[in-house]
């Protein structure tokens, strides 16, 4: 499931992405018809991956990470789906080595901040039961 459309702007500490598919019908985060706002957190998710892709450029394995914790989460609104213009992703990586990496990320439309809040990603570690 992929939910970016485009990188906008990326470097070694930051990546901007924006985003349309809130609006789509079939979007598979929708529930009720609704796309709440706390689904914003995997599009702040999918940026963080996609930050971790292209830093990574030319690399033989891509690293897995998983999302380890969300923190300071704020919501400025309950649904994301009703937001008429593209959502804007932002993530901006605070400190990382190794397997450990902090991101702050913020999610708006417009003007308008809608949720924001703190991530922390675990890279390249093997879950129980995996082959």
């Amino acid at each position: 499931m992929c939910l970016l459309d485009s990188v906008l702007d990326w470097d070694a500490d930051f990546i901007r992405c924006e985003a349309t598919s809130h609006r789509s019908a079939d979007n598979p985060l929708r529930t009720h018809g609704r796309l709440a706002a706390v689904c914003g957190v995997e599009y702040a998710a999918q940026a963080m991956a996609v930050h971790g892709a292209v830093l990574q450029q030319g690399a033989q394995r891509p690293r897995t990470g998983y999302l380890a914790s969300v923190r300071k989460l704020v919501l400025d609104v309950e649904r994301l789906d009703d937001i008429d213009g593209p959502l804007t992703i932002e993530a901006h990586r605070v400190s990382g080595e190794g397997t450990n990496v902090l991101y702050t990320f913020e999610v708006s439309g417009g003007d308008k901040r809608l949720l924001a809040g703190r991530a922390a990603v675990i890279l390249d570690v093997a879950l129980p039961g995996a082959a």
